[in-house]
Order: structure tokens, then C-alpha cells, then sequence
């Protein structure tokens, strides 16, 4: 007979840190269930408590916001060569991502004023604005950015894999046209996934970029009193709309067109952007609350900012746009709350379907959307629900514990260098790039 030895203290303690190792990764499973599309409430669960669904995921999250003044060009990708375009202008319109997420971030309880306990970096730009109000035209951006790359250690150190960069609108990190070279390791924000039609390859990496939601007018976001309100679903005049400029792209002529062919199902007024017959944003949100879908079909690029807008007038919107990316895919289950029909199939077929849908279904779907909405407003990160604590989930995500890049090494010490041996903090600047 086989003699088995006393149970030890050591086998004690084995024993009692494999009980609770079980009991934490059970705990841990059932929160995770909480985010999966097949259970009863998966998205509002999640987007309840971006923090309840995973306990600690915030722990570690440290950000450096470098200041316009820290760096020489700094401000010009802030406030043009002259210093006159103000954050204030630039905080409108549907490009207002670039300032909010850069306000929020000086204000976030996860900024850092160390840069050695950062783990990510954040490179404020208003570029985009920029460019359109005239303080910097195209080459001067370009040349910009590669001055302030230059000057940044940090950025070198890690190849800019722990650099973070907005870029808030269609055109994506296009807007600087070396970003293939200087950042293609960089973490990007943007709206925009794809802009194969035009650029010949897409800015968005899916493995390492982030969409965020586009910048809806604040006047509609306030909870407490938004400028427009959503009417009842039977006293909706039209089935579907689409408000917004034909711009010749193929999708927006075909809705134009069926507008004029079924005048009572389809709204398209054609809109003006200047003059006495301007549509303002408040007659322009009174339109887009009159019908039970919202059409979002693709322009000058493959997102658009109406998908987010119907949320907020209780519109179900109808994704027109193949290669379209959403924000959140990993807490939101978009079939909750929208319709997505490839755009080669615009014509009577898309109405006759949606004409089939049953209210009762639509309701759930604004009900759903109603929940989910929070997501698309940008407030403080201290919020439950916002576009900022899904962008930080989003970001912890991304955190290396270690940097490296092809310009970097190490020694038996841990001392980072550079080819030339000089250990990391006596780099000098400016550093060289690839």
C-alpha cells in the first residue's frame, strides 16, 4: 500500500491560493459575460460602467500631454504660423474631437506630469482646423511635424509606439503627408478607417488605431436640455431621410434621385450651406428627427457624422457605407441599434425593407440607442459613460510595459542607449528619424 505523506503548511497554502485564483478568474468570466453580444443587455450592460466591467483596468494608466511651449512648432500645429487661430473656433463644427480630446486630457485624473512614469504620450494638434482657417498650408504641416518629432526623445526611444496623435477628420493621418514614415507605429485617433478610394492605402490600422466617435453639436448632447427633441414615431412624416450634399458621389445622386421619385417616403432637401436660405443646425435637427430612419451614406469619405447625430433625435440610422468603422466594437453590438445595407443596393428595395420593419422593432432600437449614446458625448473621464472613458478603455489596451524601437538597446545595467552607446536621458535633440 502506497504511503502519501502528511499535507504540509506548504500544501495548505497551495491549496487555499488555488481556491481563491478560481474563485477571482470566475468573478472575472462573469463580468466578462457582461460584454458579450448574446447576453440580454450586452451593450447597455457594458456601457453602463465602462470601469465595473473590468476592476483595475485604470490602474496603471499614466498620460503626458506635451505643451505647446515645451517644444518649437509646437503651437503652429496649434494655432497656425501666426498664433491667431484660436482653440475656441476650432472647437465647432464636426472636427471639435481634435480640441476636446486635448482639453479633457489636461483636466484627466490619468495626466501625468512626469514623463518618465508616462506610459503613453499625447501630441496636441489642431491641424486640421488649422489648415482650413489658413494658418498652415500643406507642406508647412508636413515640415512641422517632422520638426517636433524631432525634438522629441520619447517619441524616438519608442519608434512613437506610445505616441498618441488626433486626427478628426475624413482624411485621417493623411493630413500629414509623411505620417506612412514617421508615424506608422503611433497610436491614431480618427474617425475615418479607410480612404483607399482616394490616398491608394488606408492611414487606420485596426491593430493599433482607435475610432472615435465624430464631434455631434453640443447643443444636442446636453441631456438636460437639448435644443431639438425627439417626436413620437407615429408622428413622423417621412420614412427615411437624408440630409446632407450630393458632393457627386454616387450613393448621395441615387438618394437625391429617389427622393424626387418618392417624394412622401424620402426626404432630401437640397441644403444650403450660406445665404438667406441657409439651413441652420436647429432647422437642420428638427428635418432629421421627422422620419423613422436616418440614411448615412458614404461622401468624401467612408464616415459621416449623421450616424452619430440620429442617436440624439431618436432616428435609427442606416449605414450606406461599405467600409465604414465604427468606435467601441468591443462593448457595442451595432445590430442593436442601427442597419447597415451596401450601398450597390440603394433603390425601392431599400425602402421596401424598411417599410417591413415593424415598429415595435424600431422602438427597440432607439430604446437600445437611447442607452448606448452616451458613448458619442465627450465629457470628463470621471463620467460612467462618455466618448473619453471609452477612448482611455480603448488606450489602457495599448499600454507595453516595455519601449523599444530600431534605434534603441540595452545593457546588462538596464540602461536604454542609442547606437552611439549615450544612455537615454543624455540624448540630445534633435533626434534623428527614420
Amino acid at each position: 500500500m502506497r504511503h502519501h505523506p502528511a499535507c504540509s503548511r506548504a500544501h495548505q497554502a497551495g491549496a487555499l491560493l488555488l481556491v481563491a485564483a478560481t474563485f477571482l478568474l470566475t468573478r472575472l468570466f462573469d463580468r466578462l459575460l457582461l460584454l458579450s453580444p448574446s447576453s440580454a443587455s450586452s451593450s447597455a450592460a457594458a456601457v453602463a460602467s465602462f470601469g465595473a466591467a473590468a476592476p483595475g483596468w485604470d490602474a496603471d494608466l499614466r498620460i503626458y500631454v506635451y505643451a505647446e511651449d515645451e517644444i518649437d512648432g509646437l503651437r503652429a500645429l496649434l494655432r497656425g504660423r501666426d498664433g491667431t487661430v484660436h482653440a475656441a473656433t476650432c472647437l465647432k463644427g464636426q472636427w471639435g474631437t481634435q480640441v476636446k480630446i486635448h482639453q479633457l486630457l489636461l483636466k484627466s485624473r490619468f495626466r501625468t506630469f512626469n514623463k518618465d512614469e508616462a506610459n503613453l504620450f499625447f501630441v496636441p494638434s489642431y491641424v486640421k482646423c488649422v489648415r482650413m482657417m489658413g494658418g498652415l498650408n500643406d507642406k508647412e504641416i508636413n515640415q512641422t511635424y517632422v520638426k517636433v518629432l524631432s525634438q522629441m526623445p520619447y517619441f524616438r526611444r519608442s519608434g512613437g509606439r506610445d505616441h498618441i496623435f488626433v486626427f478628426p477628420s475624413g482624411a485621417g493621418a493623411h493630413l500629414f503627408r509623411s505620417w506612412a514614415t514617421f508615424l506608422n507605429r503611433s497610436i491614431i485617433l480618427t474617425p475615418e478607417g479607410d480612404r483607399t478610394d482616394k490616398r491608394g492605402t488606408s492611414a487606420f490600422n485596426t491593430w493599433k488605431d482607435i475610432i472615435i466617435p465624430g464631434n455631434v453639436d453640443d447643443s444636442m448632447v446636453n441631456p438636460d436640455g437639448r435644443a431639438v427633441q425627439p417626436i413620437p414615431l407615429k408622428k413622423r412624416k417621412y420614412l427615411a431621410n437624408f440630409l446632407g450634399r450630393a458632393q457627386g458621389k454616387a450613393g448621395r445622386l441615387q438618394l437625391v434621385e429617389l427622393a424626387k421619385q418618392y417624394p412622401d417616403k424620402l426626404e432630401s432637401p437640397e441644403l444650403k450651406l450660406s445665404g438667406p436660405n441657409k439651413l441652420g443646425r436647429i432647422d437642420y435637427f428638427k428635418h432629421l428627427r421627422n422620419a423613422k430612419f436616418c440614411l448615412a451614406p458614404r461622401g468624401e469619405s467612408s464616415w459621416t457624422l449623421r450616424f452619430f447625430e440620429s442617436f440624439f433625435v431618436e432616428c435609427v440610422p442606416v449605414i450606406l457605407s461599405d467600409e465604414v468603422e465604427l468606435p467601441f466594437q468591443n462593448v457595442v453590438d451595432y445590430t442593436e441599434i442601427s442597419i447597415k445595407w451596401p450601398s450597390s443596393r440603394i433603390g425601392p428595395e431599400l425602402f421596401a425593407y424598411l417599410e417591413s420593419i415593424p415598429d415595435e422593432r424600431i422602438e427597440e432600437m432607439i430604446a437600445r440607442g437611447r442607452q448606448i449614446r452616451c458613448l458619442w458625448v465627450y465629457a470628463a473621464d470621471s463620467e460612467p459613460c462618455s466618448a473619453m472613458a471609452g477612448i482611455l478603455w480603448e488606450l489602457q489596451r495599448k499600454v507595453r510595459r516595455f519601449h523599444q524601437s530600431a534605434e534603441t538597446f540595452w545593457l546588462h545595467n538596464r540602461s536604454i542607449v542609442n547606437r552611439d552607446l549615450i544612455e537615454f536621458h543624455s540624448w540630445r535633440t534633435p533626434v534623428p528619424l527614420p
